[in-house]
């Protein structure tokens, strides 16, 4: 144990975070996937539940840790060689037989041959292409560019992954959307192509629609979905698809400042997703208002350590790299929490290292080994020798 500590490496407090966030989440996630057991196995016995969370965590932490050791300029080149990969694999999740194994798939799946595990392709795609224009935005830095000069290498692959993405999950090609255009900013790509990229992004959003709308059999039907959606949430109307919010509601209400108790939310029982989109809601049912701004402080605290080890990152694309990947963890982890209260229209995502499921779990692991990998990196830098910037006496002559 002491030889496993003394190896890892990068921002401690970030290991610290993510620990607490993934021991927290076993309470609610057994406590929520009673009901789930119930259903689907009819005994009720959530140790099954139990021992899968804990599988895909441990799964997902030994990411983290073989992730770190990876020295972070290797991933420029990975990111170029995994955008192919990515492409391949959202085609073929989009263009596989409508295979439905719940009510809340929607081609959004690829089975593995042989191991018999689902995998959400959309996730590792929002890694791999902040990894990506990470990467451009570093390689033109302090350079003067065109619109057209960086419109095959830079937008061409977004637009792409972003398309095979959309069909199927209008709020993960939104998110990645907005993510890319926060990273272009920040990278200091110019506002008035940002602004034609914006536009073009709204446009080709606008016919997207306007074709599903004209030929309804030939386009997804989660395009009525996700529209419907956005639609009764801004006009305010009761709809089936605001049950789940109800009980949300519900379920919050429920929890005053303290919370029921561990194990005795009643709103698991008629929560669809308690353990997934919606167990922000369980946990404050249970654990009160307490409960819920403990998580949101967590969160909050990694975005702090992320812009930390952003702005000590020794190079311009690890700099971009940290806020690339480390960004998105805690948006969506707000997103999820505001669509409990009814501040968001639905969007089915889950909650970052607290949800089940294996995907999201892994995604963000790799998403947080990344992160320690540029954080390792400084530290091996300073363990070896002085910077400049290190030295007192260059400080002291920087100051006068």
């Amino acid at each position: 144990m002491q030889t496993l500590f003394s190896n890892i490496k990068g921002d401690r407090l970030i290991w610290a975070i993510a620990s607490l966030l993934a021991i927290f989440s076993f309470l609610p996630v057994y406590s929520a996937a009673s009901n789930l057991a119930y259903v689907r196995g009819g005994s009720g016995d959530t140790f099954n539940y139990f021992l899968k969370h804990f599988m895909h965590l441990f799964l997902g932490f030994t990411i983290i840790y073989g992730v770190h050791k990876i020295p972070y300029r290797y991933f420029r080149g990975l990111s170029m060689i995994m955008i192919p990969v990515v492409l391949v694999l959202l085609a073929v999740t989009m263009f596989q037989p409508d295979v439905v194994e719940n009510a809340t798939n929607a081609k959004r799946w690829i089975r593995v041959p042989l191991v018999g595990f689902t995998f959400q392709p959309s996730t590792l795609a929002s890694v791999v292409l902040m990894v990506y224009v990470a990467r451009y935005l570093s390689k033109i830095q302090d350079k003067e560019v065109t619109f057209k000069e960086t419109l095959l290498p830079l937008w061409i692959p977004v637009f792409l992954v972003l398309v095979l993405i959309l069909p199927a999950n209008f709020s993960t090609t939104a998110i990645i959307f907005t993510m890319v255009i926060v990273l272009t900013f920040l990278g200091g790509y110019p506002l008035r192509y940002l602004a034609i990229i914006i536009g073009s992004g709204l446009v080709v959003l606008t016919l997207f629609v306007l074709t599903a709308k004209a030929f309804p059999e030939a386009m997804p039907n989660r395009v009525d979905t996700w529209m419907s959606r956005i639609e009764n949430f801004s006009n305010g109307e009761d709809t089936e698809a605001d049950y789940q919010i109800e009980k949300a509601k519900i379920a919050i209400a429920s929890g005053e400042l303290t919370g029921v108790g561990p194990g005795k939310s009643i709103q698991k029982n008629f929560l669809p997703q308690s353990s997934s989109d919606f167990i922000f809601a369980i946990i404050v049912e249970e654990y009160g208002l307490f409960g819920g701004l403990f998580l949101l402080v967590l969160y909050l605290w990694l975005l702090f350590r992320i812009v930390i080890v952003s702005q000590k990152a020794d190079t311009i694309f690890g700099k971009l790299i940290v806020v690339g990947v480390g960004l998105p963890i805690v948006f969506q982890a707000l997103i999820n929490m505001a669509v409990a209260v009814e501040l968001f229209p639905v969007t089915g995502q889950t909650l970052p290292l607290i949800s089940s499921g294996g995907t999201s779990i892994w995604m963000t692991c790799l998403a947080i080994g990344i992160i320690l990998s540029v954080s390792a990196k400084r530290e091996e830098d300073k363990g070896n020798e002085v910077n400049e910037t290190d030295n007192p006496l260059e400080i002291l002559s920087e100051a006068i």
